[in-house]
């Protein structure tokens, strides 16, 4: 019985005839489409974008090579057994990829860059500069027990955010013109914005500064990065809290900044500890990250004090200050400056979400233009829409009643938490009197490890407390409670009664 002429071809030559050369015949011959294309009932593309995307992976992988031809639109359409406008759609995204040459009369012939083989020849170097190191080092790496996990420190629980509001107001200013706003008007913050946003300094923090001295940036950590790189030199000193927040650490490490570390107690960072050659001093005294302890009122004024005398610039970063369940509250060291040496750092992160991406600074008169040129070169201009729903959502007190409502549902997980911790002998917890995070402490050593190690395997997030340390090394956890349920918080306990009992 006679084979159809096209599986003879394929098939191959018989045995007699002259010899031919494989290679050559493979780059003479059309490709044989079908081995390439792969069927994927699950895909959403369209089935030309199907064919380019499966034949550009072919071609990518070297097993369709430069030099190859692929059939006319017609021989492709029949062996396909698609439409000729299909395989047309699809050679002409190849031709746009610039991996396929199409002319007149000729067959379609692939075209692929030549790469040079590994030690055929010796490529240059490529180092990053020395600055580059500085500002690319991940102080985080290994901080985690997991990427992705429950109770992270520092993180709202993402159910509470207030999505129908925010969606209509958001709808609202998208769907509004706005002129050179749209464009690079005001890169550090719109005014309606800077305008509630001091208003609210006022009223809720005591911190009395115009709408000119507020820049909006991207986050807490852009303020920070932002001021480390203008306000400082390679080789300057910054004190910091001893534990603190990583996003400090790594704002000053790459500006070339020597840290000091400075110890924390009950009462906040010690300030006899403060050198003074501190060119910054970075604080949180709301709420200690990670121990929770609240800077007293007479160490605050210590510290105002001395950076008068030094000349330091004090980097407040109010962080946790909308969560206060107990004791009375102090107004921000912001407001009790005289010279201008205290800037304050703040950010939507917590009572709405950080994937906002939206935080504020405040700032001394003679900073703000230098400020301002520097946050616009850097290009850390927030989103105008973001910043124009959360300007109305102030406004409109959506945000104050917000507020109101999570802060009463993360008192009440913080403090279930608390209890669950409190009556094990195994470890040591204070009660938290805001935030979203409590510090763990171990009261042996050689747990650490192994607990996240088993943390992380059941999903839970927690941050290292070890690797917040610069000089004392304390052993624990930092664990949230934003998300926090009964469910996971007995599942943690048994975890670690399991492995410390």
């Amino acid at each position: 019985m006679m084979l159809p002429s096209r599986l003879i071809f394929l098939v191959g030559r018989g045995s007699t005839g002259p010899e031919r050369d494989p290679v050559q015949d493979n780059m003479t011959r059309p490709v044989f489409l079908p081995a390439f294309i792969r069927p994927d009932p699950a895909s959403l593309d369209a089935l030309p974008v199907r064919i380019y995307r499966n034949l550009l992976a072919a071609i990518r992988a070297g097993s369709i090579s430069a030099g190859m031809k692929l059939p006319s639109s017609r021989k492709a359409a029949e062996t396909l057994g698609v439409s000729r406008s299909t395989v047309n759609t699809a050679y002409d995204l190849l031709r746009a990829e610039g991996v396929l040459r199409m002319r007149p009369g000729t067959a379609a012939e692939i075209i692929v860059p030549k790469i040079v083989e590994a030690g055929k020849e010796l490529l240059p170097e490529r180092r990053i500069s020395e600055r580059g190191c500085l500002l690319s080092e991940d102080v985080r790496a290994g901080s985690y027990a997991v990427a992705t996990g429950t109770m992270g420190p520092g993180v709202p629980d993402e159910a509470l955010f207030p999505s129908d509001e925010w969606g209509r107001i958001l709808r609202r200013v998208t769907r509004q013109r706005h002129g050179s706003l749209a464009a690079y008007e005001n890169p550090f913050g719109i005014s309606a914005l800077r305008e509630v946003v001091a208003e609210r300094l006022y009223a809720d923090r005591g911190v009395h500064v115009s709408p000119e001295q507020i820049l909006i940036t991207t986050g807490t950590q852009a303020s920070l990065t932002l001021i480390a790189q203008v306000m400082t030199d390679p080789g300057d000193t910054a004190a910091l809290e001893d534990p603190a927040h990583l996003g400090a650490r790594t704002a000053f490490l790459g500006a070339g900044l020597k840290l000091a570390p400075v110890p924390v107690d009950e009462d906040g960072i010690v300030p006899a500890f403060i050198p003074d050659d501190a060119r910054v001093v970075y604080v949180t005294p709301s709420n200690q990250y990670p121990l929770g302890s609240r800077l007293s009122f007479s160490r605050r004024m210590q510290i105002l004090e001395q950076a008068r005398r030094t000349g330091a610039l004090i980097l407040e970063d109010d962080y946790d200050s909308e969560f206060l369940w107990r004791g009375r509250e102090i107004a921000a060291m912001a407001a009790y400056a005289r010279g201008g040496e205290v800037i304050y750092l703040g950010s939507a992160a917590k009572t709405l979400l950080p994937a906002l991406r939206i935080g504020w600074m405040a700032v001394p008169r003679p900073l703000v233009k230098p400020l301002r040129a520097a946050l616009r070169n850097f290009g850390m201009m927030a989103n105008l829409h973001t910043q124009l729903a959360l300007a109305e959502m102030m406004r409109s007190g959506l945000y104050r009643a917000q507020l109101r409502r999570i802060a009463k549902t993360y008192e009440m997980r913080g403090n279930a938490l608390f209890q669950a911790l409190a009556c094990r002998e195994t470890v040591e917890v204070r009660q938290p009197d805001g935030g979203v995070q409590l510090a763990v402490r171990f009261r042996k050593s050689g747990f650490e490890s192994r607990v996240m190690t088993e943390l992380g395997q059941k999903g839970f997030r927690p941050a290292r407390l070890s690797a917040l340390c610069l000089a004392e090394k304390m052993e624990g956890l930092v664990m949230g409670f934003a998300d926090a349920t009964e469910e996971s918080v007995n599942r943690f306990c048994s975890t670690l009664d399991e492995i410390l009992c």
